[in-house]
């Protein structure tokens, strides 16, 4: 249930959530399978799921500098 959940919370966030879509595009280019580069995205998004949860807090994206 939990990874089903986890599974469509994904797939809205490699549409709508620009880190998370960068990230699932640019292993697209690097030539993963579509499956795997969703479940690359699913841990990406729990870990910053609990991230969230640790710190109480909004989550609040920063791009790294160049």
């Amino acid at each position: 249930m939990v990874r089903a959940v986890l599974y469509m919370a994904t797939l809205a966030a490699t549409k709508w959530n620009p880190v998370i879509r960068g990230f699932y595009l640019r292993l697209i280019q690097a030539g993963r399978p579509v499956k795997v580069a969703l479940v690359a995205c699913m841990r990406k998004l729990l870990v910053i799921l609990n991230a969230i949860v640790r710190d109480g807090g909004p989550w609040r994206y920063s791009p790294a500098s160049p």
